[in-house]
């Protein structure tokens, strides 16, 4: 009984109901389901319409706004924000030919929402685009009960302690995976460059990865596979939570690991391009630790204390196949002389554009200190 408790109502609803409606015709219409990132930086919303065609390209799908007032992003007596579409996948809810679609929000004034970050991130990425950087992220997330407590913890205590959770088989060892295995299924329908999963540190806390993607692609990848697993949530009525440390004391937190190559980091002789990049962003720690969650650094500095397989907030550090570094120089890198790296500071709940364009500002274009170059001139 407590199990079925901490499940929301909806999840409960007959779904072989649903699913005889789901199987009616379409006679040509598509359903399009737009997504956008609200105003808390975190957040998805989404919100679906009628085409009279399947669209072929993203050119074929057509603007679209919504009210800015209601996801705290515009004032109410000025409140119709722009959706521009930016990327399609297929639908794994609706099925072929129904599309999801990421946009950027515009404000009123065609300018870019203050949590768009895609739009710089893009600049950014078309500046760099002969580096050729591909990125792969790994996206740490807690599976909660409606309550608020993690799904299949104990109602008034604790799991036993960490240790045989990590990458568990059982079903004392792991909470949810359903979920995880429909999510990943979701994605690969999606064409979202899913690469992998496995149970995490914590019970009811999981990954996936996401990639290689090369520039934009990543931002992009990252929130529709977020936007995905939260609608999989809903479904199984539990909530998937990017928060960064959801249980203080003894447990590990989530962290958003961001792996990182240029063209010529990944030819031979590679390691000194490898080496060169993590002596830049050395000198650059305070401005990637703000820009590495939405708020600033103040949501990593819960999880980034030296413990829990984390590096500490106020100091750099990096190291061959040290998980208690910043920056990670996997070991088979270090053999070869030539691959990639891993960041490990960005949160859970980090944006990738924020991330991939701060990584690129430093390593590539050398920027330095703490203020950004605009670079709308060029």
């Amino acid at each position: 009984r407590a199990v079925a408790m901490s499940v929301s109502h909806s999840s409960r609803l007959n779904k072989l109901v649903r699913e005889q409606y789901m199987r009616l015709p379409q006679d040509g219409r598509v359903q399009v389901t737009y997504v956008w990132i609200d105003g808390s930086g975190e957040g998805v919303r989404c919100k679906s319409r009628t085409l009279d065609k399947e669209p072929k390209s993203i050119e074929d799908v057509p603007e679209w706004n919504f009210d800015g007032s209601s996801t705290a992003q515009a004032e109410g007596s000025n409140s119709d924000m722009f959706l521009v579409p930016v990327c399609m996948f297929r639908d794994p809810f609706c099925l072929d030919p129904n599309k999801l679609v990421l946009c950027e929000v515009l404000k009123y004034n065609r300018k870019p929402a203050e949590t768009n970050l895609r739009h710089t991130c893009k600049k950014v990425m078309d500046l760099v685009k002969d580096s050729h950087p591909w990125f792969g992220m790994e996206q740490e997330y807690t599976l909660l009960g409606i309550n608020g407590h993690p799904y299949g913890w104990p109602d008034n205590g604790f799991p036993g302690p960490q240790g045989p959770y990590y990458c568990g088989v059982g079903a004392d060892k792991v909470y949810g995976r359903d979920i995880v295995e429909s999510h990943y299924k979701a994605c690969l329908y999606a064409g979202v460059k899913i690469c992998g999963t496995n149970a995490e540190v914590m019970p009811s806390q999981w990954e996936f990865q996401v990639g290689p993607c090369e520039g934009i692609e990543m931002g992009d990848h990252l929130w529709m596979a977020r936007f995905i697993l939260h609608r999989v949530c809903e479904d199984f009525g539990v909530v998937a939570t990017l928060d960064p440390k959801p249980m203080t004391g003894n447990w590990n937190g989530a962290g958003c690991h961001t792996n990182y190559s240029t063209e010529e980091m990944r030819r031979e002789g590679g390691l000194k391009h490898i080496e060169a990049a993590i002596e830049k962003l050395s000198k650059r720690h305070d401005y990637h630790i703000c820009v590495y969650d939405p708020r600033g650094g103040r949501d990593n500095s819960r999880r980034l204390t030296g413990h829990h397989e984390t590096s500490n907030i106020f100091e750099f550090s990096a190291g061959v196949a040290n998980r208690g570094a910043s920056i990670r120089i996997p070991r088979q890198v270090g053999q070869d002389g030539y691959g990639y790296f891993e960041d490990r500071r960005p949160a859970a709940n980090c944006d990738p554009y924020a991330v991939t364009e701060a990584i690129m500002r430093t390593t590539v274009l050398n920027e330095t200190g703490v203020e950004t170059k605009d670079y709308a001139a060029h």
